[in-house]
């Protein structure tokens, strides 16, 4: 197993969950209806416990810093995400099309990282998707309700899904080692998931009655590489703030 190929790969999926596990905490007191404010909080709790155990991993086995310091520590451009996660939460179809378009890649990632040759994210992966199963069948539910609500429902769902699936697409931007990563069998590479997931979302957007818009999602490129929108440096401030203050505190 090649080390810094592995970590490339933790690094993009960890800081992708933590980023918009922190995106989806900010509708806690503002969702719709009780329900969504509650289902988001969840959801949110859930990517930043994934994201610090794959943090946990990158420390105790591949000897990178604490959790803490990977999660709260590091500068802007240290940072692997996509620019999906860095929008922020806009209005309630944006956030709902994103989470639909991310947790329909997350749960094709981790139920192929299952048969990874890296044991321990093959265990956790298996843990994971079945927490993943419940994020996507809120999705689909809510995307199916709303397309098939009014008009305005669904042309709003509609524009948001124009806005977000070129942003989806770089995802599956690859590493620097995407090689390494698929030679060693750590996992089958970005290429696969991007046409399982393509093929997923065709199937259920033509079930919503919407359409995909035809755009590679090149410009969007970058955030692999620590090129990011100017929306991540605002919400790293706010996220850091009291991580900031005291980086050795014990709680």
């Amino acid at each position: 197993m090649n080390i810094e190929a592995t970590k490339d790969l933790l690094y993009r999926m960890a800081d992708d969950e933590l980023i918009i596990g922190h995106r989806n905490s900010e509708w806690t007191g503002l969702g719709p209806i009780l329900e969504e404010d509650i289902a988001f909080s969840s959801m949110a709790q859930d990517k930043i416990g994934h994201a610090k155990a794959l943090y946990e991993i990158m420390h105790t086995l591949l000897g990178e810093d604490s959790p803490d310091k990977l999660a709260f520590g590091r500068k802007e451009e240290q940072y692997r995400c996509c620019h999906l996660v860095e929008h922020p939460i806009g209005e309630f179809d944006f956030s709902l099309v994103r989470h639909f378009l991310f947790d329909h890649s997350e749960l094709l990632r981790y139920e192929m990282l299952k048969e990874s040759s890296f044991t321990p994210l093959a265990q956790l992966s298996k843990k994971i998707f079945g927490e993943l199963k419940y994020h996507v069948l809120h999705a689909d539910t809510w995307m199916k309700q709303l397309a098939n609500g009014t008009e305005e429902s669904r042309a709003r769902l509609q524009s948001s899904l124009n806005e977000c699936y070129p942003l989806a697409l770089a995802i599956f931007e690859e590493g620097d080692f995407e090689k390494e990563i698929i030679d060693s069998g750590v996992f089958t590479g970005e290429g696969v998931l991007k046409e399982k997931w393509m093929e997923t979302i065709q199937t259920k957007a033509a079930e919503c009655g919407l359409t995909l818009p035809a755009d590679d999602g090149s410009e969007h490129f970058g955030g692999r590489k620590g090129y990011h929108t100017e929306h991540l440096k605002p919400m790293l401030n706010e996220m850091t703030e009291v991580f900031s203050l005291d980086p050795n505190a014990e709680w």
